[in-house]
C-alpha cells in the first residue's frame, strides 16, 4: 500500500507535559509512528500572561531524548542525586483544547482520553472521552480570586466528553465536497512559486507524486496538499486557540466540531460500504431551547446544524482512487427576530416578534451565509403549523414568507428562494394522510434539484441500466463527477422532532441516489423495513437524540415509527416521560446551561471591571455585536448578498476556483518519504499491539450483524424488504407478528394520495377551528351517507366490505370486468383438461382462442401414461458390472484393462 496523507498538517497524537523546576511546562508533541517530535515551552512565572514559546524545529526521537536529558541534568536540585530530578512527567495527552482565563491566570485544556468513531479514507475521526483541566502559574506566584472557582465549576459544566470531535488528518468543519474540491484547483504559478518560496526546505514536498497526477496543468500548478483555514462557524474551541494562533507552529492548532458523528457498515454480498453521518453545530448564537430563538443581528440562527451524510466504498481508502459521495442539508431556527417569554412556567410560552424588520434585513444575512457556502438553489422546507385556534406558531410562517417574497424580488428567477410550506403536525394527526408518502414526494424533488457530490463520473452499468429519474437529476456535472449545488433547510418551531423525520426522508432519498451512482444497486429507490433503511434510520435517530439532548434536554419525542404509525404502545409513555424531561430542563437547568456555553465560547470573558456573568440579567448584548455601535456603512436592502456570489451561481462561493475570484489558498508541498503523512502507520498500527477483532472496522454496526435475520434461506441482501415475522422482533408490541403485518398492510394501503396545497387552503378558511374538529370533520368526511339511504344500510355495506379489505388490502369494485371472466374460463379449462393424453394429438387444440401445444419431449403427457426413456445396450452392460462388483462378483479383466492398469503403474512408481 502506498503511504500517504492528504491533509498538510502532522498527526500530533502524544502531548506529554513535564515541569521543570516549577517555572516551566515542556509541551511534546508527537506523531503517529513516534519518530517526529516538536516541543512547546510555557512559562510558569507569569501570574496572569500567557508566554508560549516554539522553536519551530522537527526533533528525532534521538534529538529528544538527548534535550530532555540536558533539561533533566540541568535543573536537579542536588547534582548526582536521581531522586531529585527537575523534569517530571506531568500528564500524557491526546490533543490541546485550547487555553482559557477567568479572574485568575490561565489553564491549559487537554484531550487525555478519546475514542475513534468513524473513518473516512484512512482519515480516523475521534470523539474527546475525556479531559483535563491544568493551571498554569506556579502557586508561588499564584494570585487568588474569591470567584475563579465558580467561574472554573461553570466552565466545566460544558461535558468535554459529550458529543465532541476531533480529527488529526480531516477537517471536520467543511464537507466532503469542499475538501476534495480543493485539491483540483488550479493557482496562478507566481502565486504558488511564492507560496513556496517562503516555506522552508524541510516544509517541501508532493503527497501525490507517487500517484502519477500531474503536478501542472496548463499554465497552472495543480494543488496537491492544503493548509486550509477552517469554516470558523462550526469550529468551538477556536476563541480557545487565539492567543498561540500566531506564535506556535500549526502542528499544534487541533480544532474541535460539536454535534454528532456516527458510522455504520453496510454489507452488500460481502462488499463493505460505510455510511457516515456528521453534525455541525454551530458556535455562533448557540445556546439552550427557549434562550436562543431566532436570529441574532448577523444572521447567525439559533440551533443551526449541518448535517453531512458519506457514502464511500470500504474497500478502497484512498481520497484519489476510491468512491466517495455526499448529501448535504441543513436545519436552524426561523431567521427572524423572535423569542419566548419564560417568565411563567407554561409549556408552550407565547412567541412574540422582539423586533420589527420591515426589509428582513436578519433573513438577508443568514441567506446571504447560505449562498455562499451552498450556492443556489436555496430550498426551505417550513413544518410549522398554519392552522390554529390561536396564532402561536402561525406568526413565524406568515413574517417568513413576508421576509422570502421581500427578498427574492432582487433576485433572478433562477436562483430565488423556494419556500415550502407543509403543516406537518396537522397532517400527522389526520387520517386521510401518509405523512412519509407526502415527505418522499417533496425529498424526491428536493434531490432532483440540488443533486449531490460522487467523485467519479458515471459507471458503465449506468448506461446498461438506465433509470429515468437520473438524466434530470440537478447539481453540476463536471469531468470528476458531480457537485451538489443548492441546500434544503428544514425547520419546525424548535427544529427537533418533525425536522428529523423530514432530514431522514431527504436523507433515504439521497441515499438511494447515492447508492445509484455507485453501482450499488439498479434503481435509485429504497423501500422501509429492509436492512439498508433500519440502519440508516437507526443512525438518524441517533443524531436526532443527540441533537435534541444538547439543545432540548431531552431525547426525540417523536420518532420516524411514530410518524409511520407502527411505534409500540409501549412508546407513548416513553415519549410523556421525554416531554416531562424537556419541561424539567427548559425551566430549571437551561440557564446554567446557557452561562456555561458562554463561557466556553468565550462570548463573554471575565474581568473584574465588568460584572460576573451570573449577575447580567440577560446575555442579549452577548450575542448581538452590533446593537449598540452604528455601523460605518449601511447594508444595502436591494443588493442584499456579498460582491461576487451571485456570479458564480449555482456553485458555492466558496468552493470557485482561487483563479476567478481571487481567493489566497495557502499551498505546502509534501514530501511522499515524510513519515508524518503515513496512513499506512496511522490506519493500522502496526507499533501497538492490538487484536484484530477489536479495531473499529469490525466492532462498528455492521448491518449483517445486527439487522439481517439469522433465519437460513433468506435473501442476504440489504435491499431486500422484510417482513416482522422474518426479523424477529415485535414492531408492535405484544401483538403477533400475523396481526402486525395485517395492521401494517392496512395502515399503507387504506390511506389515499396526499390532498394537494389547493385542498388544504381551501379547507382552511376558519383559523379559528380547533385541530381536533378538523379531525372530527375529516374523518365525518370519509364516510359520506348518501340521501335517502339509511344508517342500518351504511353499517351493512362497511361490513360486507371489510372483509374483502382486510383480506386483500384493498376495496374491490362489485363485478369483474369482462377481460377477467375471459382470463378465468380459460384457466378452468387448461384445468379441467389436464388429464388428456397428448400423445393421440398431433396437432394444436384450440381452447377458448388460445393454442395448446406439448412441451414434453416424451410421447405420453400425463401422470397417467408415460414411456421410460431408451437405454442403449452399452449403458446397461456397465450398469450390470457395477451392480455385480457391489456383490463380490468381479469379472476378469479384459486386455485393454490389463494395459491400462500396467501404464498407470509404470507412471506413477517406475
Amino acid at each position: 500500500m502506498t503511504k500517504r496523507q492528504f491533509f498538510w498538517y502532522l498527526t500530533f497524537c502524544t502531548v506529554v507535559i513535564g515541569s521543570v523546576t516549577n517555572t516551566r511546562y515542556f509541551l511534546v508533541g508527537s506523531n503517529n509512528a513516534q519518530t517526529k517530535h516538536r516541543v512547546l515551552k510555557i512559562d510558569r512565572t507569569e501570574p496572569r500572561d500567557l508566554v508560549v514559546i516554539d522553536d519551530k524545529h522537527v526533533y528525532s526521537q534521538q534529538e529528544l531524548r538527548e534535550l530532555l536529558g540536558r533539561l533533566d541534568l540541568g535543573n536537579r536540585t542536588k547534582i548526582g542525586q536521581k531522586g531529585s530530578s527537575g523534569l517530571s512527567r506531568a500528564v500524557s495527552a491526546f490533543g490541546i483544547v485550547g487555553f482559557v482565563r477567568f479572574l485568575e491566570g490561565y489553564y491549559i485544556i487537554l484531550i487525555t482520553k478519546r475514542r475513534k468513531v468513524a473513518d473516512i479514507g484512512g482519515h480516523s475521526i475521534y470523539k474527546i472521552e475525556d479531559t483535563n483541566m491544568i493551571y498554569i502559574p506556579n502557586d508561588s506566584v499564584r494570585v487568588t480570586h474569591p470567584d475563579e472557582a465558580r467561574y472554573l465549576r461553570m466552565f466545566q459544566n460544558v461535558d468535554l466528553s459529550s458529543n465532541f470531535y476531533f480529527s488529526y488528518s480531516y477537517d471536520l468543519s467543511h464537507s466532503l465536497q469542499y475538501n476534495l474540491t480543493l485539491l483540483r484547483i488550479p493557482c496562478e504559478p507566481a502565486e504558488v512559486e511564492g507560496l513556496h518560496s517562503s516555506c522552508s526546505k524541510q516544509d517541501s514536498f508532493d503527497i501525490f507524486e507517487d500517484e502519477g497526477l500531474p503536478t501542472q496543468v496548463g499554465t497552472g500548478v495543480m494543488v496537491h496538499g492544503l493548509k486550509n483555514e477552517p469554516y470558523a462557524k462550526y469550529v468551538w474551541n477556536s476563541r480557545l486557540l487565539e492567543r498561540i494562533k500566531d506564535t506556535v507552529h500549526p502542528d499544534w492548532l487541533m480544532y474541535i466540531i460539536h454535534g454528532f458523528c456516527g458510522q455504520s457498515k453496510l454489507l452488500i454480498y460481502g462488499r463493505p460500504v460505510y455510511v457516515t453521518l456528521i453534525a455541525r453545530r454551530s458556535s455562533r448564537f448557540a445556546g439552550t431551547r427557549f434562550l436562543k430563538r431566532g436570529s441574532n443581528c448577523e444572521g447567525d440562527v439559533a440551533n443551526e446544524v449541518e448535517t453531512e451524510q458519506i457514502i464511500h466504498d470500504a474497500s478502497v481508502m484512498s481520497f484519489t482512487a476510491g468512491s466517495y459521495s455526499s448529501y448535504v442539508q441543513v436545519r436552524g431556527s426561523v431567521p427572524l427576530y423572535w423569542s419566548q417569554d419564560i417568565s411563567t412556567m407554561m409549556p408552550k410560552p407565547p412567541i412574540r416578534l422582539d423586533q420589527a424588520d420591515p426589509y428582513a434585513h436578519v433573513a438577508a444575512l443568514h441567506f446571504d451565509q447560505m449562498l455562499q457556502r451552498f450556492g443556489s438553489p436555496i430550498i426551505i422546507l417550513n413544518l410549522v403549523k398554519k392552522r390554529e385556534k390561536r396564532k402561536h406558531e402561525k406568526i413565524l410562517s406568515e413574517e417568513l414568507y413576508r421576509a422570502i417574497i421581500n427578498l427574492n424580488q432582487f433576485l433572478s428567477p433562477e436562483h430565488c428562494i423556494d419556500y415550502i410550506a407543509w403543516d406537518m403536525a396537522r397532517y400527522t394527526k389526520s387520517k386521510l394522510c401518509n405523512v412519509l408518502d407526502r415527505l418522499g414526494m417533496i425529498a424526491e424533488n428536493v434531490v432532483k434539484r440540488t443533486g449531490f457530490y460522487i467523485n467519479r463520473s458515471d459507471f458503465h452499468c449506468h448506461t446498461l441500466r438506465p433509470d429515468e429519474r437520473w438524466g434530470d437529476l440537478g447539481g453540476l456535472v463536471v469531468a470528476h463527477g458531480r457537485l451538489q449545488t443548492g441546500v434544503l433547510r428544514t425547520n419546525c418551531v424548535d427544529c427537533l422532532d418533525r425536522t428529523n423525520t423530514a432530514q431522514f426522508m431527504v436523507g433515504k432519498c439521497a441515499l438511494a441516489y447515492q447508492l445509484y451512482a455507485l453501482g450499488m444497486i439498479d434503481k435509485p429507490k429504497l423501500q422501509f423495513d429492509t436492512d439498508c433503511v433500519r440502519l440508516f434510520e437507526e443512525l438518524y435517530e441517533d443524531h436526532g437524540d443527540t441533537l435534541s439532548l444538547q439543545y432540548g434536554g431531552s431525547q426525540l419525542v417523536h420518532r420516524v415509527k411514530t410518524y409511520r404509525k407502527i411505534a409500540p404502545w409501549t412508546q407513548h409513555s416513553k415519549d410523556i416521560m421525554q416531554t416531562l424531561s424537556r419541561y424539567y430542563s427548559n425551566a430549571f437547568s437551561d440557564a446554567d446551561r446557557q452561562d456555561a456555553i458562554n463561557l466556553f465560547l468565550q462570548v463573554y470573558q471575565p474581568s473584574e471591571s465588568k460584572p460576573h456573568l451570573w449577575e447580567l440579567p440577560t446575555d442579549f448584548y452577548l450575542h448581538q455585536s452590533n446593537t449598540m455601535a452604528l455601523p460605518q456603512e449601511r447594508r444595502s436592502y436591494t443588493y442584499w448578498w456579498s460582491d461576487g456570489v451571485l456570479s458564480y451561481l449555482p456553485l458555492p462561493y466558496d468552493e470557485v476556483p482561487c483563479e476567478k475570484n481571487k481567493k489566497k489558498v495557502l499551498v505546502k508541498r509534501v514530501n511522499r518519504y515524510e513519515e508524518s503523512t503515513d496512513m499506512y502507520t496511522e490506519f493500522f498500527k502496526p507499533y501497538e499491539l492490538t487484536s484484530f477483532d477489536d479495531t473499529f472496522c469490525i466492532a462498528m454496526t455492521n448491518s449483517a450483524r445486527e439487522f439481517m435475520p439469522k433465519s437460513v434461506g433468506l435473501d442476504p441482501s440489504p435491499f431486500t424488504v422484510r417482513k416482522p415475522e422474518e426479523t424477529g422482533k415485535s414492531v408492535l408490541g405484544n401483538k403477533s407478528n400475523k396481526e402486525e403485518a395485517v395492521l401494517q398492510r392496512k395502515t399503507a394501503a387504506s390511506a389515499p394520495p396526499p390532498p394537494s396545497e389547493e385542498q388544504i387552503s381551501s379547507s382552511s378558511e376558519d383559523d379559528s377551528e380547533e385541530d381536533r374538529e378538523d379531525d372530527a370533520t375529516a374523518s365525518q368526511r370519509s364516510t359520506p351517507i348518501k340521501i335517502g339511504e339509511s344508517g342500518d344500510n351504511v353499517r351493512t355495506q362497511e361490513h360486507q366490505q371489510q372483509p374483502a379489505r382486510e383480506t386483500y388490502g384493498l376495496n374491490l369494485s362489485a363485478l369483474p370486468r369482462d377481460e377477467d371472466f375471459f382470463i378465468y374460463h380459460r384457466s378452468v379449462c387448461l384445468e379441467s383438461d389436464s388429464f388428456i393424453n397428448f400423445s393421440v394429438i398431433n396437432c394444436c387444440l384450440c381452447i377458448c382462442g388460445y393454442y395448446r401445444v406439448p412441451v414434453s419431449s416424451f410421447d405420453g403427457d400425463s401422470i397417467y401414461e408415460m414411456l421410460p426413456p431408451r437405454v442403449d445396450l452399452e449403458s446397461r452392460n456397465l450398469f450390470e458390472n457395477h451392480i455385480h462388483a457391489g456383490q463380490g462378483l468381479i469379472r476378469p479383466l479384459c486386455r485393454e484393462d490389463l494395459l491400462l492398469y500396467r501404464e498407470y503403474l509404470k507412471n506413477r512408481y517406475m
